[in-house]
C-alpha cells in the first residue's frame, strides 16, 4: 500500500510541492511567496530579505556547522544544545562538569569565551553565473576549483578595501549550472551564557534520536561580543562588549495550532535531490552501508570506555554523539530508500527525461544515461573502499598526528629546518581508548577490503614483524613513535624521522589515499559533468515551475505548516507535553538515556506552568512537528510564525523520512522543533536566569 501511495504522489518529480523546498531569499519566486501568504504568512516580501529589519538579519551561521538566531538587543543567540555541545564540553571538567550539570553565567563577566567559535550574518547574495561559467568551460575539476578560488580571492580583496569586516564566498548551485556570490560579516568572539543539563539537552540520547515523539530540550544560549568602539567584529578581548544588533527575533509565547504557518531559516548543509538513480545506489551501498559497519565498531568501544570513567566520558561525549548521529541517519536513509523503492522510481523519472531529450532540441548537450550507468558501475567499489578508509583512518589520535606529520610542516628559527611539533592535548583523548579503537579499525579494514592494491603497506609489517598481532603493532606505534611525544620538535631532515614507525604508518596511508583519489577522480570528472547535464535537463523540462537548488550551507528559507502525519493509519500527534516526559522519566531504570535529575521530575510534573502553558491545551508543550524541509546544518535554525515571531528551534527530522536528503516525501517528512516556551520555562524555573529572560522579553 505504501508503495502505491508513493507512486500516486509521483515521488520522483523534482518540482517543488507547496511545503517542499530550500529557497534562496534574494530571488524568491513570486509563486512561492504567494503560497506562503495562502498558508498564513503576514509580512511583506521585502521583510524576508531586503529591509533593515528583515527576518534574515537575525539568523546566523553558527560555527560553520549549525544555525542560530539572535533574540535580544544585546546579542544573545539561541542554537541547539548539540550545536553548542563541543563548546560546553571544552569548558567541562570532572570538578565543574557543565555538560552534565548545566551552566548559567549570572553576569557578563562569567560568560565563557570559545576559541575558534564564530557566527556569520549573511549580508547579501547575487547571481554571478555569467562571470564564472565561461571561464570554466573545458577545464578539469581541479582547474575549475582553482579558477573559482582565484575569482573569489579577487572579489574578497575588493570588498575588504570597502569594508574590512566583510567576507565573500562563491559557491555552485544547481549542480554547477549556476554560481552565486554571498557576502558575510563574521563575529569571532562568541561566549557561552546558558545551557541546561545534558539530561535535558540530550534527553533520550540515541534511543530517541531521529524519533517521534520527542521531549528533548535541545538548546543552548551564547552571546556575540563586539568591538566597543565600532560595534563590529573583533578578536576576543576582555574589553569587548555585547553586540548591539539592528534587529533581533521577537520571541512569542502564543504557541501554535494545526495548520498554522511555519517558516524556518537556516543553513542546510547538503542535499542531493537532483542525484541520478545510479548516484542514489552508490550512496546506499558504497557510502551509507560501510559507514554504518565501521561506526558501530567505533561507538561500541567509545561507549564502553565512557562508562568506565567520568573523565573519559567528558573526552569522548562529543565525538560519540557526532559519530552516532550519522550512523543512525545512514541506517534510516537506507531503510527509507528501500521501503519506497526510490531507486526504481528515480529510474522511471529518468526514462521520462530521456524521452523528453529525444523529442526536443532545447538543450545544447544531453545527458548520456548509458555512460552515466557505466561510470557509476566502475566507481562503486572504489567509493566503498574510500568510505571504509576515511571512517577507519582519519579520526583516532595517532592517525590524525600521522596525517599532520606529512602536511603540517613548519619552518622557524635561524637554521630554517622544517619540523613538526604536537602540543599537549592529553585532555582530549584517552590512551587505552585510542589504542583499542585503532587496533579494531586496522583489523576491520583488512577484513572488509579484499583488493590488495588498497591495503596500506603496514599490513605487511604487521604480518612479518608482529605475526599478525594488530594490538602489538598499535602498542609499538604508541611506545616507539615520536609522533606521540608532546612538545618535541621532530625535524624532517633527520634520518630518524623517516625511520619512525608512526611516520611510516602515515606515509603508507598517504600512498593508498593518493591512489584511491586518483582512481576516483578520473571517473568523477565525467560523472560530475553528466550529473550537471541531468540537472540542466530537469530545469529546462520543468522551466515553467519554480525549482530550488540543492543545499550547500548557504542561507535558505523553507515554509510549511504545523501538523502531524499518519503512518499505517496511526496519527503521530503534533506536540508532546510535560506529562509525557515525566512518564518517560519513570523508565530510567530500564533505559539510562531516560534519566533526569529529581529537580526535573519536580518541574515537569508541576500543575501550573504559568505563562509558559499553551493557551489552548493549558499545559507545557515541549516539542512540535511541522512539514518544513530541512537537513543537517539546519540544527538550531529558528522557526517563525506568520508574523515573523520565534516559536522555537528546529533540531531533528523524523525516522520515517530519512531519505529526504535525496527525496522529500511530503506525506511523511516532518521537522521536529523544540518549543521556545519549554526553553524559557527551564531557563526560568531551573536556571533562575532572570536577567536573560528580561533581556529576551518574550511576549
Amino acid at each position: 500500500m505504501k508503495k502505491l501511495i508513493f507512486s500516486l504522489l509521483c515521488l520522483c518529480s523534482l518540482v517543488a510541492k507547496a511545503d517542499e523546498g530550500m529557497w534562496t531569499l534574494y530571488n524568491l519566486p513570486a509563486p512561492i511567496y504567494q503560497q506562503m501568504q495562502a498558508y498564513g504568512f503576514q509580512l511583506p516580501m521585502e521583510q524576508l530579505y531586503q529591509s533593515d529589519n528583515a527576518v534574515k538579519n537575525s539568523v546566523v551561521n553558527f560555527g560553520g556547522f549549525c544555525s542560530g538566531v539572535v533574540v535580544s538587543p544585546n546579542g544573545l543567540v539561541f542554537t541547539n544544545h548539540h550545536c553548542g555541545f563541543d563548546a560546553i564540553r571544552r569548558h567541562s571538567t570532572v570538578e565543574h562538569d557543565y555538560m552534565l550539570n548545566g551552566f548559567y553565567a549570572k553576569t557578563y563577566e562569567e560568560e565563557l569565551p570559545n576559541e575558534g567559535l564564530f557566527v556569520s550574518f549573511m549580508v547579501e547574495q547575487k547571481d554571478v553565473t555569467n562571470d564564472i561559467l565561461p571561464q570554466l568551460e573545458g577545464k578539469s575539476l581541479f582547474d575549475q576549483a582553482e579558477i573559482v578560488d582565484s575569482i573569489e580571492n579577487a572579489w574578497q580583496k575588493d570588498i575588504r578595501q570597502k569594508d574590512s569586516t566583510l567576507r565573500v564566498e562563491v559557491k555552485p548551485f544547481y549542480e554547477g549550472n549556476k554560481y552565486y556570490l554571498t557576502t558575510y560579516r563574521d563575529f569571532n568572539d562568541v561566549r557561552l551564557v546558558f545551557t541546561v543539563p545534558k539530561s535535558m539537552g540530550k534527553y533520550g540520547g540515541e534511543t530517541d534520536n531521529w524519533m517521534w515523539p520527542r521531549q528533548t530540550c535541545d538548546y543552548s544560549v551564547f552571546r556575540i561580543y563586539a568591538d566597543p568602539k565600532t560595534n563590529g567584529p573583533a578578536k576576543y578581548s576582555k574589553d569587548n562588549v555585547p553586540y548591539k544588533p539592528e534587529t533581533w527575533a521577537p520571541v512569542s509565547l502564543q504557541g501554535y495550532k494545526p495548520g498554522d504557518f511555519a517558516m524556518i531559516m537556516g543553513y542546510p548543509g547538503s542535499t542531493s535531490r537532483y542525484l541520478s538513480s545510479y548516484g542514489i545506489q552508490e550512496r546506499r551501498d558504497a557510502m551509507n552501508a560501510p559507514r554504518v559497519q565501521v561506526r558501530a565498531i567505533k561507538q561500541d568501544i567509545m561507549l564502553r570506555h565512557m562508562r568506565s570513567s567520568e573523565a573519559i566520558r567528558i573526552m569522548y561525549e562529543s565525538k560519540y554523539a557526532s559519530s552516532s548521529n550519522y550512523w543512525k541517519n545512514s541506517i534510516g536513509m537506507n531503510k527509507c530508500i528501500d521501503s519506497i523503492g526510490l531507486i526504481q522510481q528515480k529510474r522511471d523519472f529518468e526514462a521520462r527525461i530521456r524521452q523528453w531529450q529525444d523529442s526536443t532540441d532545447a538543450l545544447k548537450q544531453k545527458v548520456d544515461f548509458d555512460t552515466l550507468a557505466q561510470l557509476y558501475g566502475k566507481r562503486m567499489a572504489l567509493t566503498r573502499i574510500s568510505t571504509l578508509f576515511t571512517e577507519s583512518f582519519m579520526q583516532d589520535e595517532l592517525s590524525r598526528r600521522s596525517w599532520r606529520s606529512n602536511t603540517g610542516m613548519r619552518v622557524e628559527g635561524k637554521d630554517k629546518k622544517p619540523y613538526i611539533e604536537f602540543e599537549d592535548n592529553s585532555k582530549e583523548w584517552d590512551d587505552a581508548t585510542e589504542r583499542e579503537l585503532l587496533t579494531a579499525l586496522i583489523r576491520n579494514y583488512r577484513n572488509q577490503v579484499s583488493d590488495p592494491a588498497y591495503l596500506p603497506a603496514f599490513y605487511k609489517v604487521i604480518d612479518a614483524k608482529f605475526h599478525g598481532d594488530y594490538a602489538a603493532y598499535v602498542d609499538a606505534l604508541y611506545k616507539k613513535s615520536k609522533l606521540m611525544t608532546n612538545g618535541k620538535k621532530l625535524f624532517f631532515n633527520k634520518k630518524s624521522y623517516m625511520k619512525d614507525l608512526g611516520v611510516q604508518y602515515g606515509l603508507d596511508l598517504s600512498e593508498v589515499r593518493g591512489e584511491l583519489r586518483a582512481a576516483i577522480l578520473k571517473l568523477t570528472e565525467q560523472i560530475v559533468e553528466q550529473e550537471k547535464l541531468l540537472c540542466a535537463a530537469v530545469l529546462r523540462m520543468e522551466q515553467d515551475m519554480p525549482n530550488y537548488s540543492d543545499a550547500n550551507f548557504t542561507l535558505r528559507m523553507t515554509y510549511g505548516q504545523v501538523g502531524e502525519y499518519s503512518l499505517g493509519g496511526r496519527p503521530s500527534g503534533y506536540y508532546t507535553t510535560a506529562r509525557s516526559l515525566w512518564e518517560k522519566m519513570q523508565q530510567a531504570d530500564k533505559n539510562v538515556e531516560y534519566y533526569a535529575e529529581p529537580v526535573m521530575h519536580e518541574l515537569l510534573s508541576a500543575e501550573d506552568f504559568g505563562q509558559y502553558a499553551d493557551p489552548l491545551t493549558g499545559t507545557l508543550q515541549l516539542c512540535f512537528l511541522t512539514n518544513n524541509d530541512i537537513t543537517g546544518g539546519n540544527s538550531g535554525s529558528p522557526i517563525f510564525n506568520g508574523k515573523g515571531e520565534l516559536l522555537g528551534l528546529a533540531f531533528d527530522g523524523n525516522w520515517d523520512s530519512l531519505s529526504s536528503d535525496i527525496f522529500f516525501d511530503r506525506q511523511l517528512a516532518r521537522t521536529i522543533n523544540v518549543d521556545v516556551r519549554y526553553m524559557l520555562y527551564l531557563m526560568d524555573r531551573w536556571g533562575h536566569a532572570d536577567r536573560l529572560l528580561q533581556e529576551i522579553n518574550a511576549k
